[in-house]
């Protein structure tokens, strides 16, 4: 069995989540640590893992994004990513990528893509 939910599932209504800010959603136990960031209507779905040393990025509860929502960052390693792809802009792991959890927004809510 999967740890992933099914497409169409809903996470949470688009407006759960601040604009600029970030949420955190957990599957199976904790296996599937995944989070959605938000800028406007739009939404992104990474899984929770710094390419660095794959340990999870926030040090706190969807803590996930810079004081100035600018960027999503590694409490960690202080690497930071582009919200729209998830690419690291600077840090240890520049030049590589978050894990990508597909999402989509529909009628106001968030959804697994």
């Amino acid at each position: 069995m999967s740890a992933s939910p099914a497409a169409g599932t809903v996470l949470c209504d688009l407006d759960a989540i601040a604009d600029g800010g970030a949420r955190e959603f957990v599957f199976g136990s904790g296996t599937l640590r995944v989070f959605v960031v938000r800028r406007g209507a739009n939404a992104w779905g990474y899984i929770n893992e710094c390419p660095h040393h794959y340990v999870p990025l926030n040090d706190r509860e969807d803590a996930f994004v810079t004081y100035d929502h600018e960027w999503i960052i590694c409490s960690a390693h202080a690497a930071v990513f582009r919200y729209e792809d998830g690419f690291c802009e600077d840090g240890p792991c520049k030049g590589k990528r978050l894990r990508t959890f597909a999402v989509t927004v529909d009628a106001g809510e968030v959804r697994v893509g």
